[in-house]
């Protein structure tokens, strides 16, 4: 038995890579917060993938709270045999998009809430996995980035720097985890039509100058990163660690 633990598993890629690993075989472990609104949705995606025969569970908990996160990690320890987590995937996209100056600027509250939800939260899931013996040899931590870590866009500023200290994360999990046979590697996805997208300011523009730029015509969407990341999920992909992927159809390269 492999699982999968997905972090933001109810929507976007989480829910796209939900999907993937549970075709090709994957149990799945996810973990999202939402409110009862979004309970349909989340409904039908459960029922898909138990569809698949899998074993589903998923937690509606925040995934940056630490007893959230001894609670779910001692619920693994029931569920999955040592060794069993083969994957660990960061989508959380929960922050605060505000300017650093001006009459909207970000506090320092919702600074330290987003750089610990969507960048530091990944150390924590990885050291509890480790530790626990559930993610081991073979195992492997991906984290989902983009252009905006490099880039500046209007409003982004505080989930830009997140993005930043994530990949920083991913660098230095690959080397402190190499050792035990685990890879880490952050994914830099194309600009992509998910909730998280729809809440940037001036998302709109941002659509229209990938689809302009995009080699390929069109936008990444989240099945081409979840089709990659079971791609490197495979024993092919062993010695790839470190890095930070693009799955864009060459839209950050082209400018």
């Amino acid at each position: 038995m492999s699982t999968v633990v997905i972090l933001g598993a109810s929507s976007g890629f989480g829910a796209a890579a939900a999907r993937a690993f549970a075709r090709v075989g994957f149990d799945i472990v996810g973990v999202h917060l939402d409110r009862r609104a979004a309970q349909p949705a989340i409904d039908a995606l459960l029922a898909e993938l138990s569809a698949t025969g899998r074993q589903v569970h998923f937690f509606n908990q925040n995934a940056a709270d630490d007893a959230s996160r001894a609670e779910i990690v001692a619920k693994l320890r029931e569920l999955c045999p040592p060794g069993s987590v083969r994957g660990l995937l960061h989508s959380l996209a929960f922050g605060s998009l505000a300017p650093f100056s001006g009459p909207r600027q970000v506090t320092r509250k919702q600074m330290e809430m987003t750089l610990d939800v969507m960048g530091s939260s990944l150390v924590y899931w990885a050291q509890d996995l480790v530790d626990a013996g559930l993610l081991g040899e073979g195992g492997r931590i991906w984290a989902m980035t983009s252009s905006g870590s490099h880039m500046v866009w209007p409003g982004y500023g505080p989930v830009s720097a997140a993005k930043a200290v994530l990949e920083a994360t991913c660098r230095q999990l690959a080397v402190e985890l190499a050792p035990k046979g685990i890879t880490t590697n952050a994914i830099l996805a194309g600009v992509t039509e998910t909730p998280a997208l729809r809440k940037i300011p001036g998302s709109e523009a941002l659509v229209e100058k990938a689809l302009a730029r995009n080699p390929g015509g069109r936008l990444t969407t989240p099945e081409d990163v979840a089709d990659f990341l079971v791609l490197l999920a495979g024993p092919g992909a062993r010695w790839v660690n470190g890095n930070i992927l693009r799955v864009d159809g060459g839209e950050d390269i082209a400018g």
